[in-house]
């Protein structure tokens, strides 16, 4: 099966891997930016087949450019929606684009008639503000809004993600909804743009982290993290899903230790030990902006992706790969000097 897809975010890092797979299977897709003035640039580092890739001038807090971005096609995957490196101040900053965002492509995607939406939310909605209490979750968690903990990232792809289910169910009519929801998003880079992931290799590689907090997350690979994407576009029947999409939990040191086993000198500025919990606490006095790992302390968010697997025949590389690829991609750019 092939046709026309729209991909939001087309300079994004997800929507970047998706695209590609799209154009390899035959698919015509079109592809959103905030600025036709990189049109140039992104094409360049997507190395697609030029005639099958379209670009429209569209941003998520205002209707320009949706009805042109949306027309002719059948399939959307909305990948576009904030995530930035700081916290905001408010966390209607993020909540607000990102809820926002998600209906409006949504009401152009059936004024359009697609058949088939697919939402890039995150493993954020899901495991966020339950406490130390359980270290495993699956389709059926929802991040708990009602804890004043729940950062402002996390509340954004929480009530982004259910407000599209709602409108989906009560205003969607016949058009299939499903969610893919990744953790932490590593692997090889196509640009020199970095996701706020990547910068955490790039951080420990360049010995910007003295030690290693006590924090982790799931590690997922960007190119599996497009394949679940595809593979939920393609189906050949989807109703209302929702996939977790995640592999092992694994703490900041364990990262670290994987690239001083496997890079050797060019790992040398990696730390190999632990941060006491009480130093990031004092750190955290003076930068605020620490303050949302001080909240991470201990805390064990995994992923439990049997539903993807199961259903759509989805799998993982291991997180080794997928750390090593990040590596490697920072060095051979020259992001990161070794």
């Amino acid at each position: 099966m092939a046709g026309t897809a729209l991909v939001t975010g087309g300079s994004g890092y997800i929507a970047g891997f998706l695209i590609r797979q799209l154009i390899g299977n035959g698919w015509t897709v079109n592809t959103t930016v905030r600025n036709l003035g990189r049109e140039d640039e992104v094409r360049r580092w997507l190395n697609v087949d030029a005639a099958g890739l379209r670009f429209f001038a569209a941003d998520l807090e205002n209707d320009a450019g949706w009805a042109e971005a949306m027309a002719g096609c059948s399939h959307v995957a909305h990948v576009a929606s904030p995530f930035p490196l700081d916290v905001p101040r408010h966390a209607d900053e993020l909540v607000i684009p990102a809820r926002e965002g998600a209906l409006r492509a949504l009401r152009f995607a059936k004024g359009a008639g697609v058949r088939r939406f697919i939402l890039t939310s995150s493993m954020a909605a899901i495991a966020y503000g339950h406490g130390k209490g359980r270290d495993l979750y699956d389709e059926a968690d929802w991040t708990d809004l009602d804890n004043p903990g729940v950062m402002p990232y996390p509340r954004s792809k929480t009530v982004a993600e259910r407000a599209a289910r709602d409108w989906a169910k009560t205003e969607g009519g016949d058009m299939e909804f499903a969610s893919v929801n990744p953790a932490a998003v590593f692997g090889p880079l196509l640009s020199d743009d970095l996701s706020t992931s990547i910068e955490l290799v790039k951080q420990l590689l360049e010995g910007k982290v003295p030690m290693c907090p006590d924090i982790g997350f799931g590690i997922v690979d960007v190119r599996d993290v497009a394949d679940l994407h595809y593979r939920a576009l393609t189906a050949p029947v989807l109703r209302d899903e929702r996939y977790v999409c995640s592999g092992p939990f694994l703490k900041m040191i364990e990262v670290a230790n994987i690239l001083t086993a496997n890079l050797g000198d060019k790992a040398r500025k990696v730390p190999a030990r632990r941060m006491p919990d009480w130093l990031l606490k004092l750190f955290a006095l003076v930068r605020p902006e620490l303050k949302q790992l001080v909240a991470e302390l201990g805390n064990v968010r995994g992923g439990d992706s049997s539903h993807a697997m199961t259903t759509l025949g989805w799998t993982m590389r291991p997180p080794e790969e997928t750390i090593l690829a990040t590596a490697h991609s920072l060095i051979e750019r020259g992001i990161v000097k070794v």
